[in-house]
């Protein structure tokens, strides 16, 4: 789990311990307005401060500001992608410890974080440089200074290393990081957009300013057009030429045929390959037309004229193919209108959301959708939230109710105040969460791309001494050899297997989202995959979290004074048992006392003075601590626990005069998501609440889970997931993604519920369930396992084809048409297969 999913953990465990009700030790849900409250705290204290510049970003010797945010101990901090083992960890210490300036490294495998300290701060700039070629990834944490940029003309994931690498030699480029699943480009510089464009464009391929509303780019949709055309007009040339050698056209006229569909089709790989090579990389349009050139000077032109269409058609396919994958998650942007109605007075407006602000009042009628985040003002109605939380059924809005930008209203008019501008609501948030995700790199896709590093120089050198070793000891003759060579030039690159795992993780995150589920990047997503047991937090969870009043018992027989006195203590809390008593209090119109010294007591509950006496209300711990005897309600307090109840005792420091009995209801999807979950092969289902032993044991005989632990403070929940994990198992946590924080950071995968209510669960958790249930939570897993299993499949299918080509290279069965076709078809192949999981249900 990343740090700083774990200070947020100690922040909200610390207001949770001063402010929570006694009864539960904060099981329970906060009100809306404590939420709000604590999120400001916990980014307040740990000076989480939004993505611009602040007081802890670094400056440079000219006083410029640097990405990197400033760790306490002075150092600036960075993400590592790619660390597999702890041993990792030590190579990049040792390896950057050696760079001048640097004055001290540390590096946190089990956060995936690093931290260095440079005497002159231009140096921190280079560290992402000489990471990189150790084989890992660095990036600044918090990047302010970051643009990004759709790249066009990617073929295969070699290319991102040509533009990396073009980028990278550029002085006013600090960073560039290329992400060939989603075609885009992060890149830190301090020249024009202009500028960065150009370079992309001398490195071969086209850039365009990313913007927000992902609008298509009509130069971008043209170029796609002309390229299909140019692979038509090569394919044409190249069939009149075979079609000509069956008759008695002349071999001239053939050859010429052959070398214009080469020159046609070959001319973009042919540019690329230019500027691989000027950058440094071995891609495989090097490779591709280092052989179509090595079969024209043999003479083999049908060949040559072949390798080239074959594989400029195998690009167009999958181009094709990985467009619709990159546009998965933009198409849920459709989702929202491009106009809202505005109320000015007595008059509707119809405005761009672009120009609609906070506050303005936007009406909606029945079968729109909503164009902006907002709240309920006047009207009621049921509105379809499925985009954003996968909820099947409509949910019931009326005054007072928030509603997201891109779900439907499907019955009555609404009158809704607009609360978040376009580029911040819910819908926006989540893609751009989403595409952050997509471009984290796995585990495995990292392993991957290391591996291809090695594994292309070796093969092209391979391909030389194949070439010339042979023939130099008489062993067949050079145009033999060199024919063989060519054939492994073309196998040599690994495309198939670079692209195995990251269009397999961009289509699972799509499908998830589209579903109502954040998956925060690739990492989660193989850790969902392997978990073996899962911890559910009880109240809100599992339980509605909005506890009613079961049970009054009087003790002097005045049942109104008892509730009166309880109203009173409970009227300054906002905790959901204090809320429950002052409800109860009011549809029964039982006024309050006066009352002053009011005091929460941390962990047991609450106290006030009320006509000169002081009077508790809390758990029985607090009262057993005051040496009150129980003695006289034992048998009754025994009783309500075991039928579900969480108690709470109201009395003076010598006496109680009543219990109030509170009881959870479980939510209706619970018991159905349990046992969906046992089937699809979790081992054990796991329930941790602050409630008694007796509430726990009846509320986990209803819900079907196997275990439960019970009478839990913040802290033991963590204790309770760290006893999981010691008997071995791989752990996912569910909470709230607030009260539960510090469970979610130890747990292997932390996952939040409710995320389209609260930005800090978006923020904290490594998978957000946008909707307030767990119906999602099933198919998240079987995703997850259906992902791994397919990434396996194009691994493993990678390997097999490449071995295959390579064996068969020798005894002269490959051509070199063969050749192009077993790399292309692969990769095509491999792309077709990781896109099943977008239409995974």
């Amino acid at each position: 789990m990343n740090s700083d999913k774990v200070v947020q953990s100690s922040c909200c465990a610390s207001n949770q311990e001063s402010g929570g009700h006694g009864c539960t030790g904060g099981d329970i849900h906060r009100s809306t307005q404590e939420r709000e409250k604590e999120e400001k705290v916990s980014t307040c204290c740990h000076e989480e401060l939004p993505k611009s510049s602040s007081c802890c970003s670094v400056k440079d010797g000219n006083n410029n500001l640097l990405d990197g945010k400033e760790d306490k101990k002075g150092g600036v901090e960075y993400n590592i992608h790619g660390m597999d083992c702890p041993s990792c960890a030590a190579t990049l210490e040792k390896s950057l410890r050696k760079m001048k300036g640097i004055q001290s490294v540390q590096v946190h495998y089990g956060t995936g974080k690093m931290v260095v300290g440079a005497g002159d701060p231009t140096i921190y700039n280079q560290v992402p440089k000489q990471v990189q070629k150790l084989g890992f990834e660095a990036e600044f944490i918090h990047s302010p200074k970051m643009e990004t940029y759709k790249i066009e003309g990617m073929d295969c994931g070699s290319c991102v290393m040509t533009i990396e690498k073009h980028l990278g030699r550029n002085p006013k480029v600090h960073e560039v990081r290329v992400n060939f699943s989603t075609g885009k480009m992060h890149v830190d510089h301090t020249t024009s957009e202009k500028e960065i464009v150009k370079e992309v464009q001398r490195a071969g391929f086209e850039a365009a300013l990313d913007s927000f509303e992902y609008q298509k780019n009509e130069a971008s949709s043209k170029k796609k057009r002309e390229g299909a055309s140019t692979t038509q007009v090569s394919g044409i040339f190249l069939a009149l030429g075979f079609a000509g050698s069956f008759s008695n056209v002349p071999m001239e006229f053939l050859t010429a045929f052959y070398a214009v569909a080469m020159v046609i089709g070959g001319f973009k790989p042919a540019k690329s390959a230019f500027y691989a090579v000027k950058s440094g990389s071995l891609d495989m349009n090097v490779l591709m037309v280092s052989a179509a050139i090595g079969a024209a000077l043999i003479g083999e032109w049908l060949e040559g004229a072949t390798v080239v269409w074959l594989f400029a058609l195998g690009n167009t396919l999958q181009n094709k193919s990985i467009a619709r994958t990159r546009e998965s998650i933009r198409s849920l942007m459709n989702l929202t209108p491009p106009e809202a109605t505005i109320k000015s007075g007595n008059h509707l407006i119809r405005k761009a959301v672009e120009e609609v602000t906070v506050g303005d009042v936007i009406i909606v009628k029945p079968g729109e959708k909503i164009p902006l985040d907002g709240e309920v003002l006047t009207g009621t109605s049921s509105i379809n939230q499925a985009p954003i939380t996968g909820e099947s059924l409509p949910v019931d809005k009326q005054q007072g109710d928030i509603v997201y930008a891109g779900t439907v209203n499907e019955s009555g008019s609404l009158e809704i105040k607009v609360t978040k501008l376009v580029k911040d609501t819910t819908i926006a948030k989540i893609i751009h969460l989403v595409e952050e995700a997509q471009e984290k790199k796995a585990p495995t896709q990292a392993f991957i791309d290391r591996f291809a590093r090695v594994y292309t120089p070796i093969v092209f050198g391979l391909a030389l001494s194949v070439m010339v070793i042979p023939p130099l000891f008489g062993s067949g003759t050079w145009g033999e050899w060199f024919y063989k060579g060519l054939a492994l030039l073309v196998v040599a690159c690994p495309c198939a297997l670079v692209i195995s795992t990251p269009v397999a993780i961009v289509s699972a995150i799509g499908n998830a989202a589209k579903n109502g589920v954040l998956i925060k990047g690739g990492t989660f997503l193989e850790k969902a995959g392997v978990i073996q047991a899962v911890a559910f937090d009880k109240t809100g969870t599992l339980t509605e979290g909005q506890p009613k009043v079961s049970e009054v018992i009087p003790l002097n027989n005045n049942r109104e004074e008892l509730i009166s006195i309880a109203r009173t203590i409970e009227a300054y809390s906002t905790h959901p048992i204090a809320q429950a008593i002052t409800t109860y209090a009011e549809e029964r119109k039982i006024s309050g006392k006066e009352g002053n010294a009011f005091k929460a007591i941390a962990g047991k509950g609450a106290q006030a003075n009320i006509d000169g006496m002081d009077y508790f209300a809390g758990n029985p711990k607090l009262f057993k601590e005051m040496n009150v005897s129980l003695n006289e309600i034992e048998e009754r307090m025994d009783s309500l626990q075991r039928n579900g109840n969480t108690l709470v005792l109201v009395g003076t420091p010598t006496e109680v005069i009543g219990v109030i009995g509170v009881a959870d209801t479980i939510r209706d999807m619970t018991v159905e998501s349990i046992q969906t979950l046992k089937k699809v092969g979790m081992s054990e289902m796991v329930m941790l609440t602050g409630d008694n032993e007796g509430t726990a044991k009846k509320i986990a005989g209803e819900t079907g889970v196997d275990r439960y632990f019970a009478e839990l403070l913040p802290e033991d929940k963590v204790t309770a997931i760290k006893k999981l994990q010691q008997e071995g198992k791989h752990v996912a946590m569910v909470g709230d993604g607030i009260n539960d924080a510090p469970a979610l950071a130890t747990a292997d995968l932390g996952i939040a519920m409710g995320g389209a209510g609260t930005d800090t669960a978006m923020e904290t958790a490594d998978i957000v369930l946008m909707a307030d249930n767990l119906e999602k939570l099933p198919h998240t897993i079987r995703l997850s396992r259906k992902a791994m299993n397919i990434i396996k499949q194009n691994v493993w299918f990678s390997l097999i084809t490449k071995l295959a080509a390579l064996v068969l290279i020798f005894p002269g069965f490959l051509t070199l048409w063969m050749a192009v076709l077993s790399d292309t078809g692969a990769a095509l192949l491999v792309i077709l297969n990781s896109m099943r999981l977008l239409r995974q249900k």
